[in-house]
């Protein structure tokens, strides 16, 4: 039986609606597991416009744009700020580009980093290739023991085929503007608050709009998805930084609003982030059973029973690593390598 799509599935449509006091939703399509949109939120003040996570690199993505900014009265040079919320490629892609012809700042965390350029000494960058941002497989061994591999040959010749258009437009995101957790920025003609919310990223950055009730939440909290928590480049317990990160934002007064990157605006944000928690707490739980009927196990056999099928590979490793390193960091379980696997034993539920 198929499952129901979830709403950060859905395609982008072409509509432009008012989410907020100065504040458009506009949809951006990508192409990406799991998610069939991003949303590009426009904040509008007497300077023009700030333009949040303006989507993938490519030029599918910057023509989308271009027909968003005109549907809603703007221009590229409109804009004074681009946004960048964290270091995942569907929310910086564009972000370089659009600063560049706007001859807008670029705001981030203070700890974001593009993960795929690389600075020389003598401050050249290595080429981009797209292959490392959408592919999502590392070339790597990672720290729970899988070998690097190649993704198949079929996306391999796909990613050869968009490279020239892709280095043609990308440009490298540098932020003009990095702020840190409790700093304030004006934008839609009123002050917002920044809240630095490690979980999914190390640098992702999340923004409170007192006055108008909103929180832009950027991946942290979605309506009906969990974020993935990445297991690797997200801190030394990333699982707590994100359950930590989502007190913080329940705990923020007056939200009314919550403006995701994916899916529709929802109210309710105490509500969605206790749920998304006790997801958290109910992988914990199995990991926990599966360990008593599987004994001491890999990261690859814990995540095949956690996920279904069609998940499997890198991604749902490296969350699956992130809960089984909490829970070793809490003292709940243990690691240990043999025969050069790592493999982990999760104490049973008391």
């Amino acid at each position: 039986m198929d499952r129901p799509p979830k709403q950060e599935q859905e395609r982008a449509t072409t509509e432009i609606t008012e989410v907020g006091p100065n504040v458009l939703r506009m949809q951006l399509p990508i192409q990406m597991p799991g998610l069939g949109h991003v949303n590009t939120y426009a904040l509008l003040d007497d300077r023009g416009a700030a333009i949040v996570d303006p989507g993938l690199p490519g030029p599918a993505t910057w023509k989308a744009l271009q027909e968003r900014l005109t549907s809603a009265g703007l221009k590229p040079r409109d804009v004074h700020t681009v946004i960048v919320t964290h270091s995942h490629p569907d929310h910086f892609g564009t972000a370089g580009k659009l600063a560049e012809e706007a001859g807008a700042d670029l705001l981030t965390h203070a700890a974001f980093h593009n993960p795929f350029v690389h600075h020389h000494d003598h401050g050249e960058l290595d080429e981009v290739d797209p292959e490392d941002l959408f592919v999502g497989t590392p070339m790597d061994d990672t720290p729970w023991g899988t070998k690097g591999m190649r993704p198949p040959l079929k996306r391999r010749m796909m990613f050869k085929l968009m490279r020239l258009p892709f280095l043609k437009l990308f440009v490298p995101p540098k932020p003009s503007m990095r702020v840190r957790d409790g700093d304030v920025v004006k934008l839609a003609g009123r002050e917002w608050f920044a809240v630095h919310t490690p979980g999914h990223t190390l640098d992702h950055l999340c923004l409170h709009d007192p006055e108008g009730g909103l929180l832009l939440s950027g991946d942290h909290v979605l309506p009906t998805i969990t974020p993935h928590i990445a297991g690797i480049g997200a801190g030394r317990d990333p699982l707590k930084g994100f359950v930590d990160s989502l007190d913080k934002v329940a705990g923020l007064v007056g939200v009314q609003t919550v403006l995701p990157a994916h899916g529709h605006p929802f109210g309710d944000l105490q509500g969605r982030v206790d749920s998304i928690k006790a997801h958290h707490e109910e992988r914990m739980d199995k990991l926990r059973e599966l360990s008593a009927s599987l004994g001491p196990s890999t990261v690859t056999e814990y995540s095949h029973h956690l996920f279904r099928k069609a998940r499997w590979g890198y991604m749902a490793e490296s969350e699956t690593y992130a809960h089984l390193e909490h829970l070793r960091l809490s003292g709940l379980a243990t690691r240990r390598e043999e025969g050069g696997q790592v493999l982990y034993d999760v104490h049973p539920l008391s």
